[in-house]
């Protein structure tokens, strides 16, 4: 009986062992998994940065260009109507001092 006992008590040492070992490598793949993630969210917060970085550029230039051609536009419009008043200034003068001394 004495050797029944302690034959199971080997088993329960060597399942406790076991169980030991098991939650031991439990825990190291927790750590390792816990830094492959760390990883690689910081790989796609760095891709994704770029690629917003990226995007941004392309509708800064977009932006500039777009200003570009509309400040050229209103610079032609401008230069019309200066040529306009040089060529019928003293016309829109006559025209506003009739209209204030209509009574």
């Amino acid at each position: 009986m004495d050797s029944v006992i302690g034959r199971l008590t080997e088993i329960e040492d060597a399942a406790s062992a076991i169980v030991a070992h098991a939650q031991e490598q439990k825990a190291e793949l927790d750590r390792e998994y816990e830094d492959r993630k760390k990883a690689f969210d910081r790989e796609l917060e760095e891709e994704t940065e770029k690629k917003l970085q990226a995007i941004r550029d392309e509708l800064e230039e977009e932006k500039k260009r777009l200003l570009g051609g509309q400040m050229e536009g209103s610079q032609g419009s401008i230069a019309l109507l200066k040529q306009e008043y040089e060529a019928n200034h003293t016309r829109y003068a006559k025209e506003i001092l009739a209209r204030m001394t209509e009574v």
